[in-house]
């Protein structure tokens, strides 16, 4: 009955579609004819800059391929699709980001197509799979409009994976998926010639006109609410400027994205880390806004306390402090893949450096790992009865969940309540002054409860009890004050993994204060700068 009812309370919230298109994806195998048609437009021009991506192409000669913080060697053709090696570093093998690193040599670039040609053959495999074959489709015309070529084996190839695509487009998932492929269709519309060129860039835009005004928020977020999912797709949408793409309200969806990102961060080199996020996947916050700067984008910058109401965060910012405070959703109903059970988390600040931080992303197979970051205990925020504020399980699934029914938001105070928990609710209100943040936890429940309220450090910080109510907090030369205004209460110092980066875990203090409550509980923290 339990599993009916996990599997009927994460079905109940996707639309139609999904179940339709899902339906087809795995019953229906569409033939392709393949040969190709018309190929390279005479009017594309292989003169066009994109951003360098991080170098991942280690040893051409030898094969040597590091993604994900994992290295392995590519030599023979069942290696493309080793079932000993993570699937998404797979993944990312077969997407040939590769060929947009810095000072990749054209006879390597060259060779990897080839091999891929010769050693993917169609269907089978990783590499036909909707997403690898659009963000490939993408980076191999990328690799020619950065002035290499593309020999009429290689478009042709091309040519049979996007009319392969078309049949394919992921309307079971929508999303970034979605989005995805549209993007795919989009640069293979623009590059070949043709009618059925000319119907795959049709079908894209149309793709686009439906979905970015749902998927980009009013206030900028992408509404899947990742931090490094918003930079994929911000990235995505400054390419379709690159190439002159003719889509309606580009320029501002792309100024709202900036303005959101901005929001967002504190470093320019940096994401925070919200729901699926980790460094070096997606372009940085500088590397978007130099690539916006020289496309004439113009975009405002948050810099002061703001609110962003339509993807739910708040940004709270003086001159000491920035703290950024979830009172979101978890994400579309329809597509919480990349949600996480972090309802009410915040990561803090102060001046350049950062304090307190969510867990992070290491990696997306199901397993302890996976289990622990999507939980509510790799946040900062309040776990009751020990248990999640939303039902995440699996890889990239969510049953009940958390919504948010209070939000206030005013210069550099934020509140808001959810109701993840059945019959108790949780409110959560951040104060900034000067020289400390207060944070008020309110908790309202019928019956007896338990709670614990984490606060995840970096891992370069040091953390000592001093008293039952109060801790040290020392990062370099800067000292801080952690205290709690209750005494029936446990406080625990522990090391729990956080991942910076996918394919990385390190160990990094964490206080966790546990209590209990009957009915009412409020709990004041306190950070204080000494």
């Amino acid at each position: 009955m339990n599993k009916f009812l996990k599997y009927f309370n994460t079905l109940k919230f996707l639309r139609f579609e999904q179940f339709y298109y899902r339906a087809i994806f795995k019953f229906y195998k569409p033939k392709i004819v393949l040969n190709a048609g018309p190929l390279l437009d005479k009017k594309c021009k292989n003169e066009t800059a994109f951003p360098i991506k991080n170098t991942s192409l280690l040893d051409s000669a030898n094969g040597r391929f590091c993604f994900l913080k994992e290295e392995h060697i590519i030599s023979k053709k069942q290696d493309w699709n080793n079932h000993k090696i993570n699937k998404l570093w797979l993944y990312n093998l077969h997407y040939f980001d590769f060929l947009q690193q810095e000072n990749l040599p054209a006879k390597d670039g060259e060779y990897w197509i080839n091999k891929w040609i010769e050693e993917n053959p169609f269907p089978i495999g990783n590499g036909w799979e909707p997403y690898p074959i659009s963000l490939r489709t993408v980076n191999w015309i990328k690799w020619f409009l950065r002035g290499n070529n593309l020999t009429a084996k290689q478009q042709e190839s091309l040519f049979i994976q996007v009319r392969y695509l078309r049949k394919r487009l992921e309307y079971h998932l929508f999303a970034n998926h979605l989005l995805a492929n549209a993007k795919a269709l989009v640069f293979a519309g623009m590059f070949f010639d043709g009618a059925e060129a000319k119907e795959w860039l049709k079908k894209g835009l149309l793709i686009y006109k439906r979905e970015l005004p749902e998927q980009i928020l009013k206030d900028g977020g992408h509404f899947e609410l990742s931090t490094m999912y918003h930079n994929i797709i911000l990235e995505d949408l400054l390419d379709l400027k690159n190439l002159a793409v003719p889509i309606e309200n580009l320029d501002k969806y792309i100024s709202k994205m900036l303005f959101w990102l901005s929001a967002m961060i504190k470093k320019d080199k940096e994401i925070s880390f919200f729901n699926d996020a980790a460094q070096n996947v997606a372009l940085t916050p500088k590397q978007l806004f130099d690539y916006a700067g020289k496309l004439n984008i113009k975009y405002e910058k948050a810099e002061t306390s703001c609110n962003l109401k339509y993807s739910g965060y708040a940004r709270l910012a003086n001159n000491n402090w920035l703290c950024l405070c979830d009172g979101a959703e978890i994400g579309p109903s329809y597509q919480t893949g990349h949600s996480h059970a972090d309802t009410l988390t915040f990561e803090l600040w102060y001046k350049d450096t950062k304090l307190i931080t969510n867990s992070g992303t290491k990696e997306y197979i199901w397993g302890k790992v996976r289990e622990y970051q999507r939980s509510t205990k790799a946040h900062n925020t309040i776990v009751i009865n020990s248990k999640n504020s939303s039902e995440v399980w699996h890889s990239h699934r969510t049953a009940n969940r958390a919504h948010i029914i209070n939000r206030v938001f005013k210069d550099n105070m934020f509140s808001a309540e959810h109701n993840g928990y059945k019959n108790i609710t949780c409110k959560r209100t951040w104060q900034l002054e000067e020289n400390k943040v207060i944070i008020e936890d309110i908790i309202k429940s019928k019956k007896d409860f338990s709670a614990e309220i984490f606060f995840h450090f970096v891992p370069d910080i040091k953390i000592k009890i001093i008293s039952k109510q109060e801790a040290e907090i020392i990062q370099n030369k800067d000292k801080f004050l952690i205290s709690f205004n209750t005494e029936d209460f446990n406080l625990l110092l522990k090391n729990l993994p956080i991942s910076n980066n996918f394919g990385e875990e390190l160990l990094s203090p964490c206080l966790i204060l546990k209590t209990q409550g009957k009915k009412e509980k409020t709990i004041i923290t306190e950070i204080k700068k000494l």
